[in-house]
């Protein structure tokens, strides 16, 4: 059978112009500690500056391993709710999005599901020649995009994506495999940083 492993993150800490914190590097290579027992086939990062700091500092603990820009995982809106599907909290927070960017968000949600949330085509090739036919890649990202690839993994409505949320750096895994509906592994796991390090990127709360 072949597998897809995707490990998805969301960038390290970042300041208010969206650079890489000396907070955010230290998650980054935290978490490419962690990925560097896998068996990594390639990472994959977002155009945008703070995922591709992020998948630097990673990368350095994947000698070898490809790393590559994937606009697909750019920062973006992948879904507007309609009226009756809006969480009365998040009420007003899609106001400033016209019709265009809408569109727009759509069209690179519906590429992010079809280039990464399927089995890899090198896994379909291997598992066709009788060789080892599971892929591992990393996927740096943002926020709104891993709770898009979560809520499709899951089969949940469009909508069910808002409130989601990823800590920086945390790690959540998702596994493809043919015939069968993907399998949630992971979500948000954050066990590879230590303790003041953890929750960052989420509003201030008491956490467990």
């Amino acid at each position: 059978m072949a597998t897809r492993h995707l490990y998805l993150a969301r960038h390290g800490a970042a300041d208010e112009f969206g650079r890489l914190t000396d907070v955010g590097r230290r998650q980054a290579n935290l978490l490419g500690e962690r990925l560097a027992g896998l068996p990594v086939d390639a990472v994959w990062h977002s155009p945008i500056p703070r995922a591709v700091a992020s998948a630097r500092e990673v990368a350095r603990h994947l000698p070898d391993v490809p790393v590559a820009e994937a606009v697909e995982l750019t920062d973006h809106v992948p879904y507007v709710p309609g009226a009756t599907e809006m969480p009365p909290p998040w009420a007003g927070f899609f106001d400033e999005y016209d019709d265009a960017e809408v569109a727009s968000g759509g069209r690179l949600a519906e590429a992010l599901v079809s280039r990464f949330a399927r089995v890899a085509d090198q896994a379909t090739e291997r598992a066709q020649a009788d060789t080892p036919t599971a892929t591992h890649e990393v996927l740096v990202t943002h926020a709104f995009q891993i709770a898009w690839l979560v809520r499709h993994a899951l089969g949940a409505p469009p909508h069910r994506w808002v409130g989601l949320n990823s800590a920086n750096t945390a790690l959540t895994v998702i596994q493809y495999r043919d015939g069968l509906p993907p399998a949630l592994v992971m979500f948000n796991d954050m066990t590879h940083l230590p303790a003041d390090l953890r929750w960052t990127g989420f509003p201030a709360a008491v956490r467990p």
